[in-house]
């Protein structure tokens, strides 16, 4: 039985990794789909595999920091669907590493502006959209990292993520009344481009793997299904929550 039968759901953050694996699941329980990200060749790729396997979904690219693209992601999702159900606010981006007294204040707001505040505007028009339907659920990536695990190099990123968590809890209760249900998801290490372009050295990809209980890292699809919970009804009292999807890594540091 499909989970998301006649849900209309948003995916940010969909040409790659985390995004891509969510719409392409997301699709296959039967949602329908508008996909963002920045590239457009990408999401059109990904549109065209989700049709091919019978789903629909259509995309727009842009910048999750401009409030337009927050409101016309919405708007494509009405004009196209008639509702929106769903909303997987997922797009980020590592920012300006290294130890903090060298980050730029450019890399520190680029930071804030794409994890956090891209996050909230993204959140502000699909709720206000949600509550006219009678509810909906709306989901961060925020991560361990700066959550339950300390790692040096990247303050602007455990900063923005580490706020998407207290959004988190202040929409849950702002708008549970209304039937709109807010949680977040803090994955452990996952495999995606990014993270092999980050890890490039064999030494390096064998700590992060053995920061986490499991000794290995997520594929994208295992984070997919995580979300996947939570956007549907098997979740129905769940809200306000940071989900640890991170392997074990919060529990251990060798």
């Amino acid at each position: 039985m499909e989970r998301l039968s006649e849900k209309v759901a948003i995916v940010t953050g969909a040409s790659a990794g985390i995004g891509r694996a969510t719409a392409k699941l997301f699709a296959a329980e039967g949602a329908r789909l508008v996909v963002g990200a920045r590239r457009q060749n990408e999401l059109d790729e990904l549109v065209a595999e989700i049709k091919a396997e019978g789903g629909e979904a259509v995309a727009l690219a842009g910048d999750v920091r401009s409030e337009d693209y927050a409101k016309g992601l919405v708007e494509l999702a009405v004009r196209t669907y008639g509702r929106l159900d769903i909303a997987f606010n997922n797009a980020g981006t590592l920012g300006e590493a290294g130890p903090s007294t060298g980050v730029s204040e450019q890399g520190w707001s680029d930071a804030i502006a794409i994890n956090l505040t891209g996050s909230f505007l993204g959140a502000k028009h699909q709720i206000a959209e949600m509550v006219k339907h009678g509810g909906g659920s709306v989901i961060f990536t925020s991560t361990f990292v700066g959550y339950s695990f300390a790692f040096p190099g990247v303050a602007a990123y455990a900063a923005s993520k580490a706020g998407l968590i207290g959004l988190t809890q202040a929409l849950a209760a702002e708008f549970g009344p209304q039937g709109v249900r807010v949680n977040a998801i803090l994955p452990g290490a996952v495999d995606t481009a990014m993270y092999r372009e980050m890890n490039s050295p064999p030494e390096s990809q064998s700590f992060i793997t053995n920061l986490h209980a499991l000794k290995r890292v997520a594929a994208p699809e295992e984070l997919a299904r995580s979300v996947l919970f939570l956007a549907s009804d098997d979740s129905a009292f769940v809200t306000g929550t940071a989900s640890l999807v991170d392997g074990g890594a919060s529990i251990t540091r060798t």
